[in-house]
């Protein structure tokens, strides 16, 4: 009988001493997984009846994904505004950035969205808004888009959308994907709001292979 309670403390003292081993192994390494959030869509934010969503900075594309020390990252976001008056983006600033570039249409129409991107990425959305209308009719003005506006919707949802282009010109810290800066949108009415601008997801299929060094970190 005491053979056997041996032989159970015993295997008992070996289980106990293999978890601490493997914990141990594990405690020493630091994953990017365990510090980093995956890139996300984007974030959202309010400023009156301005309504910012899918803020986030421009994906690069590429297997590091970062912006580097002293780099340029352009914005990506929708700006509705579900009010009735019109506003106007007036500036972008950040305190990881040395300043910010905004150029393309700045007016909010009231009832519209004005969509910030690369030039390529307004294209793209704004062709179905234009599919049964001439293509130069996305080009409208903010004045004449405002009285040309019939196509809003009794749930007074914004249905026309601008375009513009806002850059965060050099990058003071490294950004990686997971990580966010503080980006403030500053609007002639509403006034300012700053959210905290991920890196958006990837909008290509990546195919990256990881490095030597980083294969043989493993034990």
């Amino acid at each position: 009988m005491r053979l056997q309670k041996r032989r159970v403390v015993g295997a008992s003292v070996v289980a106990v001493g293999a978890a601490l081993a493997l914990a141990g192994c594990g405690a020493g390494q630091i994953t990017q997984t365990n510090t980093m959030l995956p890139a996300v869509n984007g974030a959202m934010g309010q400023a009156g009846k301005l309504v910012l969503r899918d803020a986030a900075l421009v994906n690069r594309n590429d297997c590091q994904q970062a912006y580097a020390t002293g780099s340029s990252a352009p914005l990506t976001l929708v700006i509705a505004n579900d009010g009735t008056a019109d506003d106007e983006l007036v500036s972008v600033s950040s305190a990881n950035a040395a300043s910010a570039t905004v150029e393309g249409q700045k007016a909010i129409v009231a009832g519209s969205k004005l969509l910030i991107g690369p030039a390529t990425e307004g294209e793209s959305v704004q062709q179905p808004e234009s599919s049964s209308a001439a293509p130069s009719s996305t080009q409208t003005s903010p004045t004449s888009s405002a009285s040309a506006s019939p196509t809003a919707g009794p749930t007074g949802q914004p249905t026309r959308i601008g375009h513009a282009e806002v850059v965060l010109q050099g990058i003071k810290q490294v950004v990686w994907p997971g990580q966010t800066i503080p980006v403030t949108f500053t609007f002639r009415d509403a006034g300012p709001v700053t959210v905290n601008l991920p890196i958006q997801a990837p909008t290509v299929e990546l195919s990256c292979q990881p490095s030597a060094e980083a294969e043989a970190g493993g034990h």
